[in-house]
């Protein structure tokens, strides 16, 4: 229990008779910014308890009578050492709260890594596409390592630990549902871990891109935690896969009936599945050689200029059909998502020959590098594709064939005649 002060002018009533009349109470500090008053009146006075901290400012409380006139009773009527007492009680109820909120606010205060995950989803499945390839990557790496980290003590030590350990963990291998996590074995080739890095970067770049709106958003207070931690460099080289013409016809014919169109206009158009799963008969535009991709992966729409082939290809496909139905539809009458596709490809890669079995992103990869062989500009090129600039164009679609540049090279040579 804390130790009763005493004060000469305030303990005795004889004591506060001498005082002044006023209405600012005559104090006696009792700790550091807790003090006791007496507010001397006309006739006797009454007991005032302070209360102060930097967080709060001050704070009072009117405790009882003092005991001029009327005798002390403890309740009503205080003693000089019985306000002190009931100084103290309050002054301990008021820690006892301030902590509660304390609390609260701290609770409150906490954002965790998750929340700034499911923040960032639900911003993207509004604004972008692909939003279960972005969910597919939270869900799997990002949650059960960081979730539940606390933003405001992320490090980039603990970044830089989890980013490196996926790159160095074996890959994941699509499973059944109910049979669990599968994976191939660890990556121990040069290209296999450039690959396992490139996949670390872009579930860094999720990481990142969350955290960063977060930021934007003032969740967090700073950013300077993962702005330390870098991507691995030179592991995203452009892949240079893409189909000879030849292959091109072989994979059409190997196709079963419902998918061929997919295949065909994939090729016809550098469309991405899902751009070209979307499609209706009133994208196409045959009269100026138009089709519509009313939205990209970006968000935006354009239109893609179609050859003869391409023209022939899609007033075929759209001819009979009202503006709303969809030009690609599987054979059990549904439409096509990205789940339903692999394996008809696959299958087809088998019967014509080409191995190992492309993605269906190849098929794009073999439209814009056909362009690029014809040399149409790169600027075109990323127009088709629906890219901002040239830079990604030039990176992973414009690729030329060996025959292609050797062609080009021995038909700009002149002879030096040094090799009599």
């Amino acid at each position: 229990m804390a130790r009763t002060v005493a004060d000469a002018n305030l303990t005795t009533r004889s004591a506060r008779l001498k005082l002044p009349a006023r209405r600012e109470p005559h104090w006696r500090t009792l700790s550091e910014g807790l003090a006791i008053g007496y507010r001397k009146g006309a006739r006797g006075g009454t007991w005032i308890a302070r209360h102060y901290t930097t967080d709060t400012g001050r704070r009072f409380k009117a405790l009882g009578t003092a005991d001029d006139i009327v005798d002390a009773d403890d309740v009503h009527v205080l003693s000089f050492s019985q306000a002190q007492a009931a100084a103290r009680t309050w002054f301990a109820e008021l820690a006892a709260g301030d902590k509660i909120v304390v609390e609260a606010a701290q609770a409150r205060s906490v954002f965790t890594v998750a929340d700034a995950l499911h923040s960032y989803l639900a911003w993207y499945r509004l604004h972008r596409k692909s939003a279960e390839r972005v969910e597919y990557i939270v869900d799997g790496f990002i949650l059960p390592e960081l979730g539940t980290i606390d933003c405001a003590e992320l490090t980039a030590r603990r970044i830089r630990d989890w980013h490196e350990k996926i790159a160095t963990s074996p890959p994941r291998v699509r499973s059944k549902a109910g049979e669990g996590l599968k994976h191939r074995s660890i990556p121990d080739t040069p290209d296999a871990k450039a690959a396992r890095r490139s996949t670390a970067n872009r579930i860094l770049n999720v990481l990142k891109a969350a955290l960063n709106r977060a930021y934007r958003e003032n969740d967090i207070a700073t950013d300077e935690a993962w702005r330390r931690v870098h991507p691995f460099r030179e592991v995203d080289t452009a892949k240079v896969h893409y189909l000879t013409d030849g292959e091109c016809r072989r994979l059409v014919e190997a196709c079963v009936p419902d998918f061929r169109p997919m295949v065909q206009a994939a090729l016809l158009t550098g469309a991405r599945f899902g751009e070209l799963a979307a499609l209706v008969a009133a994208d196409v535009n045959p009269n100026n050689g138009t089709l519509h991709i009313r939205r990209a992966k970006s968000g935006k729409g354009r239109h893609i200029v179609l050859s003869d082939e391409g023209i022939a290809f899609f007033k075929r496909l759209a001819d009979g059909r009202s503006g709303t139905d969809r030009l690609f539809m599987t054979g059990s009458g549904t439409s096509w998502a990205e789940a339903n596709h692999s394996r008809p490809l696959k299958r087809a890669c088998s019967a014509a020959g080409i191995a190992p079995a492309i993605s269906f992103h190849v098929l794009r990869h073999t439209y814009a590098s056909r362009l690029a062989m014809q040399q149409v500009p790169l600027q075109v090129i990323a127009e088709q594709l629906g890219h901002a600039d040239t830079r990604i164009t030039q990176k992973h679609y414009a690729h030329l064939s060996q025959s292609y540049v050797a062609d080009v090279i021995r038909a700009a040579s002149t002879d030096l005649g040094i090799a009599l």
